[in-house]
């Protein structure tokens, strides 16, 4: 087996330290009890001996003679097996918590860490990844520490605790054993290998066709629209076929090794026996540290602890597999974890301020005023009121170092205007919105924000002050007003509805079939695409920020409902900074300032009529003779 082909060096000795950190006490308590319960299940060989040695060295006496000591060898024996009983129940349901609380804890961990990541990294990971952190991940962590590493740390120390006792009885007899058990072994690495080998090929084949399967549902209207059931069912045989093979394979082998273990221990036992009867025929020395002579009373008890000896070593084999998953599974959960956080660098902060003959002061309370609070070198503070003027100066942006997507990008928009961006599709438009909110930081040049630099923002401050209505919406398990709330979570029903009356949804929402409260899952799947997006413009709407983002918020509205919605986002947008992404030109032409982006530059910049006299690139765009797409 090559385990570093699969998991990361260090894992296990990571997650030691994680649980240990998790649970200071109470599991190490766990291991001793599992240590003392393991050891005892090995000290009946030792009753064995001393017993048979009673009956050697007392042949004919009676049980008066030899009851008593037989007695108390054996209440002594059952004191430690009701002791070990104890321990075993006490530890097996430790084990139990402490496992689910600690796979409880690494979600929290998982799912908290994941919040302060950067957008860079969800644009960069699948989705069907990321989730199988919680699921396949979680579970083969789950039976590594409830099952796997209990079983392996007991089935260990009862291995070292036959073998001592084997020594202290009879080095040569122990050779034997060691020298069978080195076959064993053998197996274990061939078979074992293998199959684990077979089993890490498993966990990929059940993602790839968990993954397939989530594609085919998510598109089931066009697999039928397009007639393509029969290439789908295809498909799914296919990676089907993979898995079923991947699983053949691992179970096949996992299978075959018990038996041949079983076997092999068999032939061990028959060796051994010969050997100890040998032994006893040609009066062998018995080198040991007991400095007992060969007997029967030795001979016997060896016997047992073989079978012991190699149904322990089965025992540690059939954990193998679960062992390197759950490495694996752990190694992923940490390399989750290990991803750098979302750097924020920034001071300057968002508050509530009330104005007195132009004097701003911080309040407690949510006074409808917002200010920059900026700390100075000397120790003071300076108020800026929030009003939205952004600017960018000779901004350059990539998303990988040797593919610029904006160059020398210099453009600004003043409290209440409204900048539209029109350009084909790869030329930078929501790349720029994506600077303004920080999901990216640029290259070179500077974005301020009502004259600070947005570097020395707090980043969630800053988003704060920025609505956004994306083309994609997404709408979460919970009734409409609570989807709307998701804007400001202190907002009143009150000024939820207000929104949704300002955004032109008010009107579909109060007809629906609990109107406000009425529930919402799968993405609002028992909402059109239009009514999703008129709430999620009623979302931005009580967020009331004073800059407002609009990437391609229309394009999935009818004719009809965008009269309607377009009337709300003139209210909306009244007073606001608004940046608008739109390919229908119809949407933008009321702009202060439209912005023609090709290739990552600003081509050409002016309102509608001028650019239409100018009878450039954003003229032939309107007249159609070029495409945007």
């Amino acid at each position: 087996m090559k385990p570093k082909n699969t998991y990361q060096k260090g894992t296990l000795k990571r997650l030691f330290r994680t649980l240990f950190s998790f649970y200071p006490v109470a599991l190490p308590a766990v291991i001793v009890c599992i240590i003392f319960s393991s050891a005892v299940s090995a000290i009946p060989a030792v009753f064995t001996q001393k017993i048979i040695a009673v009956l050697e060295q007392n042949a004919g006496a009676g049980w008066g003679v030899i009851g008593p000591q037989i007695i108390r060898l054996t209440m002594m024996l059952a004191v430690l097996y009701v002791i070990s009983l104890i321990l075993s129940f006490a530890y097996t349901r430790a084990m139990a918590i402490l496992s689910q609380g600690a796979l409880k804890r690494l979600r929290e961990q998982l799912f908290g860490h994941m919040q302060d990541l950067p957008v860079k990294y969800f644009d960069t990971h699948e989705r069907g990844d990321i989730m199988s952190h919680y699921t396949n991940d979680v579970d083969t962590l789950r039976q590594l520490i409830s099952q796997s590493m209990p079983q392996l740390l007991a089935s260990g120390i009862m291995v070292l605790t036959l073998f001592s006792i084997m020594l202290y009885y009879s080095v040569w007899m122990a050779l034997v054993v060691l020298f069978g058990v080195s076959f064993l072994l053998l197996a274990v690495k061939k078979i074992g290998g293998n199959s684990a080998k077979y089993f890490m090929r498993q966990q990929k084949s059940i993602g790839k066709t968990e993954g397939y399967i989530e594609e085919m549902m998510a598109g089931q209207k066009v697999i039928k629209v397009f007639c393509h059931e029969k290439e789908a069912k295809t498909g799914f045989d296919a990676v089907n076929d993979e898995l079923f093979h991947d699983s053949e394979q691992a179970n096949t082998f996992a299978n075959i090794l018990p038996p041949v273990i079983m076997n092999i221990g068999n032939l061990i036992y028959v060796l051994v026996a010969m050997a100890g009867g040998a032994f006893l025929l040609t009066q062998a020395n018995n080198l040991s540290i007991s400095g007992l002579a060969f007997s029967i009373s030795i001979v016997v008890p060896f016997l047992n602890m073989t079978r012991q000896f190699s149904g322990n070593i089965n025992q540690v084999s059939q954990q193998l597999n679960a062992v390197i998953m759950g490495l694996a599974g752990a190694s992923r959960m940490f390399a989750l974890l290990d991803e750098q956080k979302e750097a924020d660098e920034g001071t300057v902060t968002l508050v509530n301020v009330t104005e007195q003959n132009g004097e701003l002061t911080e309040s407690s309370e949510r006074t409808g005023i917002w200010a920059w609070k900026q700390p100075l070198p000397d120790g003071s503070v300076r108020y800026t009121r929030l009003s939205g003027d952004v600017r960018l100066h000779d901004v350059d942006f990539a998303y990988d170092a040797d593919k610029p997507v904006l160059h020398d990008v210099t453009l600004f928009a003043e409290p209440g205007q409204k900048v539209a961006f029109v350009g084909a599709t790869g030329a930078g438009k929501t790349t720029i919105t994506n600077l303004l909110n920080r999901f990216y930081d640029i290259a070179d040049g500077k974005i301020r924000y009502d004259g600070i630099n947005i570097n020395r923002i707090r980043k969630s401050d800053l988003r704060r002050a920025i609505g956004m209505v994306l083309q994609d919406t997404n709408l979460f398990t919970g009734s409409v007003l609570e989807n709307i709330r998701y804007g400001r979570l202190d907002a009143t029903d009150e000024e939820c509805i207000a929104a949704a009356k300002l955004a032109g949804a008010d009107d579909f929402i109060t007809r629906l079939p609990e109107g406000y409260d009425t529930p919402l899952t799968s993405n609002g799947g028992n909402l059109s695409q239009g009514q999703r997006q008129l709430i999620a413009i009623a979302r931005a709407a009580v967020a009331d920020p004073p800059v407002m983002i609009l990437d391609e918020a229309t394009s999935s509205i009818d004719t009809r409902t965008e009269a309607i919605v377009q009337r709300g986002m003139d209210a909306l947008m009244k007073g606001r900074t608004v940046f608008v992404i739109a390919h229908r030109l119809s949407t933008v032409q009321n702009s202060d300032v439209i912005m023609v982006l090709e290739n990552g530059r600003i081509i050409e910049r002016g309102s509608h009529a001028h650019l239409i006299v100018e009878g450039g690139k954003y003229y032939q765009l309107y007249t159609g003779a070029f495409e945007l797409e």
